[in-house]
């Protein structure tokens, strides 16, 4: 009798309170790591954010106050657009100006602006979103280092417009800084801008949020390139639109007043891939300067 009472006794299982207990900690658990990539991630932005895109910024305004004009323009006859000592006006390079005097001085006038001011091509035209601008002659860190300013770090000597991080599935993605002046009516915005090439949807809300604290990508001084303006009466003043695409879906964002959210799969990535393990889709943006 007693060898049966142990025997039952040793067969006892978890008790409800016990099974309780241990999912507890193991939800506890998984959800320190699902908060731990979440802080790992924002973290990895922040850098992006601090320690590349405000120190080009910086940068940017350190050359307009040493030079009295902005990068690559002419000190001697400044246009106010960015790569201006490329530009012509009145059939001549608008430095020396010979034949411009039978013409306003307005953008307007100028000819072979808007080309942009990098460091090299970087990704191919069009793969990070649509609406790339042609590259200037003029070189970005010939540039700054002539009129005396060093570039931020960057990934490192010769490559300072470039900076690494990681996709939200792991892959090594680079944001790489241009500078490019933008006519009246552009929508991501007109006047000189900064270009943002190989952002993550992800990463520009964040960016966008941080900049001038809304995550909208019409609106605002950071703005998605390629984006149509608002072009009807029931549009205009209106909200922005999101920052739509992720690695998984996408929405048709090259349709002018078109509502946002639609889902279009195969147009995740230049080459239809939108799926979890593959790479996320990759954006350019517009971050307007003071000057």
């Amino acid at each position: 009798m007693q060898q049966a009472t142990l025997g039952r006794h040793l067969q006892r299982g978890f008790t409800l309170v016990e099974m309780a207990i241990v999912l507890t900690v193991i939800g506890l658990i998984i959800g320190a790591i699902a908060i731990g990539k979440d802080v790992q991630r924002n973290a990895e932005y922040q850098k992006v954010a601090n320690k590349f895109l405000y120190q080009w910024k910086q940068s940017y305004d350190q050359y307009y106050q040493r030079s009295g004009v902005v990068v690559g323009d002419c000190q001697q006859a400044p246009t106010y657009m960015v790569n201006g000592g490329e530009t012509t006006i009145g059939g001549a390079g608008a430095c020396a100006r010979p034949g411009g005097q039978a013409v306003a001085g307005i953008p307007e006038s100028f000819g072979n602006t808007g080309l942009k001011v990098c460091e090299g091509q970087g990704y191919a035209p069009a793969t990070t979103g649509a609406g790339d601008a042609g590259l200037a002659a003029q070189a970005l860190r010939t540039l700054m280092t002539h009129i005396g300013i060093r570039p931020p770090p960057g990934r490192g000597e010769g490559h300072e417009d470039r900076y690494l991080y990681q996709d939200s599935n792991g892959n090594a993605a680079e944001v790489q800084v241009c500078f490019q002046w933008n006519p009246p009516g552009t929508a991501s915005g007109a006047g000189n801008v900064m270009v943002v090439r190989g952002l993550t949807p992800d990463l520009a809300r964040f960016l966008d949020q941080v900049i001038d604290g809304k995550p909208d990508s019409r609106e605002g001084r950071f703005r998605i390139q390629g984006r149509a303006a608002h072009a009807g009466a029931a549009t205009a003043n209106g909200p922005g639109t999101a920052w739509e695409a992720n690695n998984t879906i996408a929405s048709v964002i090259q349709t002018a007043d078109a509502a946002t959210g639609a889902a279009a799969p195969g147009a995740a990535t230049a080459t239809g891939r939108q799926f979890d393990e593959d790479r996320v889709v990759l954006l350019t943006a517009h971050w307007i300067m003071e000057q």
